[in-house]
C-alpha cells in the first residue's frame, strides 16, 4: 500500500468513527473513497437504525415481475400485463371484436360514424381471410353495413325512449275518494 492509499484509508477509518460517534453520516462533497460504496452503506444503515424502512408497501414479499427462475422474456411479459396489450390471432381478435361490436356502435351518435366503422371491421374480416399466417381459421362474418345500421337505429330509439321514460315517470295519480269527500260536503253543506 503506498502513501496515498494508506491515507485515504485512515481518512475513510476517521470519517467511519465519526459517523458512528454523531449516528448521522454525512456526505462529504468532492472526496474519493477508495470503496465508494461504504458512505451509502453508512447512509443505509443509518436509516434503517431510525426506521425509515419499516412498513413499506411490499415489505416482505418477492419483488414484482422477478421469477425464481430465468426469464430472457420477463421484460416483455411484464410490459403485456402493465399495459393489457392483448395478443392474439388475427381470427380470435376478430371474433372478440365482432362480439363487442354492438356496444362499440352504440356509443356513436351518427349513423355515418356507424357505416365507417363496419366498412372498416368488415375490410379487416376479408383482409385476414386472404392472408394465411397460420394459426386458427377467421370464420368470422362480415357485417352486412344497411342492417346493422338498421339495428342500430332501433337500438337508440329504445335508448332514447326507455331515457325519456325515466325522466319524465307519469304523474302520480289522484285519489278520486279523497275529491269526492271534498266536494260532497260542499254540495251538502249549501
Amino acid at each position: 500500500m503506498n502513501a496515498r492509499d494508506r491515507h485515504e484509508f485512515e481518512y475513510q477509518r476517521k470519517l467511519e468513527a465519526e459517523a458512528a460517534a454523531r449516528d448521522e453520516p454525512e456526505a462529504h462533497p468532492g472526496q474519493r473513497f477508495e470503496n465508494q460504496g461504504l458512505w451509502v452503506d453508512l447512509q443505509i444503515r443509518a436509516a434503517m437504525e431510525r426506521g425509515e424502512f419499516d412498513d413499506l408497501p411490499g415489505a416482505g414479499k418477492p419483488l414484482p415481475g422477478i421469477d425464481q427462475t430465468h426469464d430472457p422474456d420477463w421484460w416483455i411479459k411484464n410490459l403485456i400485463e402493465r399495459e393489457q396489450i392483448t395478443v392474439l390471432p388475427a381470427a380470435l381478435a376478430l371474433r372478440r371484436e365482432d362480439a363487442e361490436l354492438d356496444e362499440q356502435l352504440d356509443r356513436w351518435a351518427r349513423a355515418d360514424d356507424v357505416r365507417t366503422t363496419l366498412d372498416d371491421f368488415n375490410r379487416r374480416v376479408v383482409g385476414a381471410r386472404r392472408q394465411l399466417q397460420g394459426g386458427p381459421p377467421v370464420i368470422t362474418p362480415v357485417r352486412d353495413v344497411d342492417l346493422e345500421v338498421e339495428r342500430w337505429t332501433q337500438r337508440r330509439e329504445d335508448r332514447l325512449r326507455r331515457t325519456r321514460e325515466q325522466a319524465d315517470p307519469a304523474p302520480p295519480r289522484r285519489r278520486p275518494g279523497r275529491l269526492r269527500r271534498l266536494f260532497g260536503r260542499r254540495r251538502h253543506e249549501h
